[in-house]
């Protein structure tokens, strides 16, 4: 269960009693991790402002610019990575409990419950929906003002915000039996996913990968990629790019040596792979 919630992404709000918050984030570098995996229970809406981005949830690979509105379903894992050097978007983070109603109403059972309990899943993809994006920039006019009633015009245009999803960009209804067997899955995989993160620079086989869930080879690989939405080498790939980014950036380690503590044996091979991912060269990230 450790290895399982290191994976979750605290979520603490300023304030527990109305669990709803907006972040404002900028990056003026091309090809740079924005947001590593993780998964949280609270659903999460991004608007690109300016720039584009890939963000992953679960399968679903997106290529958002500006204008684009993407949803992250509850347990959903997620990342992010810039594509250009003035990407800013907006990432709004409620917890659907604030929705809840005191009685059992229609609203209640068909709507909300099912979304709390991660068996109603949203389209990651919105693309370019002028009033969901009005709603959403609603909510974030009153939360970052905060005028009296706030909290009224906050719920309501939440209301209004799932409901504009729900009538266009639903993804599918799960059973009760579907959603135990997606957070099983969620749970399995865990592990796995951390494993990766922490020992990168190790030979990784698919087979000790799949020992670790408990699984054969070909289950473990259609799980992995239906979890993540990359066969396990590229996500391997991609981990490992990832970390000798950020060293090529930060540190003052040579490209030989970034190489070879990110888990590439052969610089040129290295080389070949960065380029073809970050569409820029190592050497020329750092200067040389």
């Amino acid at each position: 269960m450790e290895k399982f919630e290191a994976l979750r992404e605290p979520m603490d709000m300023p304030d527990p009693h109305f669990p709803i918050k907006v972040h404002r984030n900028a990056f003026d570098q091309k090809g740079i991790v924005v947001f590593p995996h993780h998964f949280h229970e609270h659903l999460e809406f991004l608007y690109i402002v300016t720039g584009s981005a890939i963000i992953e949830c679960g399968s679903t690979t997106i290529r958002a610019s500006a204008g684009d509105f993407i949803v992250v379903n509850s347990n959903e894992l997620h990342y992010g990575f810039s594509l250009s050097s003035d990407l800013c978007y907006y990432a709004l983070i409620a917890d659907i409990s604030l929705l809840h109603s005191q009685s059992v109403d229609a609203a209640e059972t068909k709507f909300i419950t099912p979304i709390t309990q991660n068996r109603l899943l949203l389209q990651n993809d919105i693309g370019s929906d002028s009033k969901v994006t009005a709603s959403m920039l609603a909510i974030i006019h009153e939360l970052q003002h905060r005028e009296f009633g706030y909290e009224l015009a906050i719920k309501s245009e939440l209301y209004r915000l799932l409901t504009l999803l729900l009538r266009g960009h639903v993804a599918t209804v799960l059973t009760q039996d579907e959603y135990a067997e997606r957070m099983k899955n969620v749970e399995r995989f865990a592990p796995v996913f951390q494993y990766i993160e922490k020992c990168y620079p190790e030979e990784l086989s698919v087979d000790l990968l799949a020992g670790m869930a408990n699984l054969s080879r070909f289950h473990f690989s259609r799980l992995f990629k239906e979890l993540s939405g990359h066969t396990v080498t590229e996500y391997i790939t991609m981990t490992r790019l990832g970390k000798a980014d950020y060293l090529l950036r930060h540190t003052p380690l040579t490209v030989s040596e970034i190489a070879a503590a990110t888990g590439f044996n052969d610089i040129y091979y290295f080389s070949r792979t960065f380029k073809k991912h970050k569409k820029v060269s190592p050497s020329s990230l750092r200067g040389n």
